[in-house]
Formats: structure tokens, C-alpha cells, sequence
């Protein structure tokens, strides 16, 4: 089985850069990782984070696509719970009319940012929808009509492309997995977010044993990694840092994952809600590329999955490049 490997960039705004920094260090990246040989570029979406520029992926990605010529670009994801499926249709049938064949739509089940900023996006929404309904919608939106028994019947999201928009389900859960099977779709599981191997072993087993194989369709499978390559062990140790994960647990039983106790708190207080939290060290893969390449087969064999799609936060821009180039040279030396 050959391995493919895609990059997902979350458009960090480090201390010291500005937003246009962050971005075009984005742009750089896509392009980087075309040159490499990738499969995929995806960029994330966040909401009221001063960290996070990356607060539109459909825009992103237009230029993105611009600046580049061949590898696939795409949303990881859309937070489709805040958003009209037939406005996201539109915008991604646009999109895939410009660049055939190259673009990805990947749905996000989280809401990107904390309470006030679902709120804010929410704002003036009527007829509420739940996920899978939306998600119906949009696939029925992305490829033609409603159907006639659909309230509004025979609207569509033009432009229609010849080839529309690849839908993934991006998600940390058996729940995700279970939504991804029964629509048939690709499931992408983010390790990097949720780092329980259990959850991830169960969500992907639900994902295959749940797969609804309609009209041909196969399951693919991608593991979201954080990666950090470098040119030795002590040099990656550093670069990794002391990331933490921290798992919310709010009194009415959501869940969500943030990067430290402030922003758990913060978000257990515009929720109006008590709260638990758990913390975590962050699960990154870090080391030379024989260490990273060890063990991104070691989880590979362990989940069974198809493509891995790397995210590394590292500050300097020029290790972030050089981590990305020693993940290709691991696999072109050793092919798998």
C-alpha cells in the first residue's frame, strides 16, 4: 500500500509576526508541499483567536489555489454547524469550478472557537438543523438539486462543476466516525487534538465495520499528526517544547478540546457552565526523520489508515520548512 502524506496549516500568528506574516507563511507552505510531492493542503478554520488567521478557509483556499498548479487544497474543516449548506455549496462549487479536480471539502463537527463566537456566527440563523441533515443538504447541493421533496425544490448551488468538491468528515470521536460511515464518506481522525489511542483504535474500527459502501464507494481513512523532524533528537526535544492538550468536560456533558487551562476556563465561562478538565502532554511525534519515520508507520499499521496529514507547530519558520523536508526524504530514501 503506498502512503500519502498532506499537510493541514492552522495559519499560527506567532509572537512577533502579524497576520500577513502568518498567512503568507501559509502560502509558502502550500507551495512547499506541492513541490514535495504531498497529496493534500488543508487549512483550518478559527474564530475570535489573535493566534489563529485563519478564520476563513474558503477564501484561503481561492488564493491558495491560485498559487498553485496540482496538489489537491482543502478546508480542515468547515464548521458546518454555523453555516447555510447552500451558501458552503456555493462557495466550494465556485471553487471547484476554477480548479478541477483539486479541491476538498472536509466538515468540521467542533465550533472552532469558544461560546461568544458561535454566538456571534449563529447570529439571526433560523431553522435550526442538526449536522447530518445540513450534511445531506450539502451533498445534494454540491452535485445538483434538492430533490422534489425538499422545501425548495429544484434550487441549486450554481455553478455546477464538473467535478464538485471532495466531501471528509474531520472528527475526534466514535460519533464522527459513525456520521462518516453512514454518509460514506472519508474520516479523517485528529490525533493531534484528541490524543486517546483508544478513542482513535475504536472510532476507526466503528468507521470501517459502520461503512456504507453505496454506489462503490470504499473507506478512506487519514490520521491528523502533530510532526516535528529534525536534524537530531535534542533539536526536535526542543522544538516540541511542553505542549499540553486539555479535554472540557462541561456540565451538560459536552466536550472540547483547547490548548491550556486559561482558554478551559474561558470557555467553561461564556458556556455559563461548571466544568472538568483534563491535561495532557501533547501527542507529538518528534525526532530525527529514521526516529519520525518509525513511528509514523508504527500508526500507520495501527489504525490501518490510509494517508497521514501532518500539522507543526514550530515558531521558526525555516525548521517548520526543514521538518517538512526531512518527512519526504524519510519515505523517498525507504519508500513504503
Amino acid at each position: 500500500m503506498t502512503l500519502k502524506f498532506g499537510i493541514l496549516d492552522q495559519s499560527i500568528v506567532f509572537p512577533g509576526q502579524t497576520p500577513t506574516e502568518a498567512l503568507g507563511n501559509t502560502v509558502k507552505l502550500a507551495q512547499l508541499a506541492e513541490k514535495l510531492g504531498f497529496e493534500r493542503f488543508w487549512v483550518s478554520e478559527h474564530h475570535d483567536s489573535p493566534q489563529m488567521a485563519g478564520a476563513s478557509p474558503e477564501v484561503l483556499i481561492s488564493h491558495l489555489l491560485a498559487r498553485t498548479d496540482k496538489i489537491r487544497i482543502g478546508s480542515g474543516g468547515v464548521m458546518l454547524q454555523h453555516y447555510s449548506p447552500y451558501k458552503v455549496a456555493e462557495n466550494f462549487n465556485v471553487l471547484a469550478s476554477l480548479a478541477p479536480g483539486r479541491v476538498d471539502l472536509g466538515i468540521g463537527r467542533a465550533p472552532g472557537g469558544l461560546p461568544r463566537s458561535t454566538k456571534a456566527l449563529q447570529k439571526g440563523v433560523t431553522e435550526p438543523e442538526t449536522l447530518d441533515d445540513k450534511l445531506v443538504e450539502l451533498e445534494r447541493l454540491l452535485t445538483g438539486s434538492l430533490g422534489e421533496e425538499h422545501p425548495l425544490a429544484g434550487l441549486q448551488a450554481n455553478p455546477l462543476p464538473v467535478e464538485p468538491a471532495q466531501i471528509y468528515l474531520l472528527g475526534t470521536s466514535v460519533s464522527s466516525a459513525r456520521l462518516a460511515a453512514e454518509r460514506g464518506y472519508p474520516y479523517a481522525f485528529a490525533l493531534f487534538i484528541n490524543n486517546d489511542p483508544e478513542a482513535a483504535r475504536v472510532a476507526f474500527d466503528t468507521y470501517r465495520e459502520r461503512f456504507n459502501g453505496a454506489n462503490g464507494a470504499e473507506p478512506r481513512t487519514i490520521l491528523g499528526l502533530s510532526v516535528i523532524a529534525a536534524d537530531t533528537e535534542e533539536e526536535a526535544a526542543e522544538l516540541a517544547g511542553h505542549f499540553k492538550s486539555v479535554r472540557v468536560t462541561l456540565a451538560s456533558g459536552k466536550t472540547v478540546n483547547v490548548g491550556t487551562l486559561e482558554q478551559a476556563e474561558e470557555f467553561a465561562r461564556q458556556a455559563g457552565e461548571t466544568y472538568t478538565a483534563e491535561v495532557r502532554d501533547a501527542d507529538i511525534t518528534r525526532g530525527t526523520k529514521e526516529t519520525v519515520r518509525k513511528r509514523l508507520l508504527e500508526l500507520r499499521d495501527t489504525y490501518g489508515v490510509d494517508e497521514l496529514i501532518f500539522t507543526t507547530i514550530v515558531p521558526d519558520f525555516a525548521k517548520r520548512v526543514r521538518s517538512f523536508q526531512l518527512l519526504k526524504e524519510a519515505f523517498e530514501e525507504q519508500p513504503v
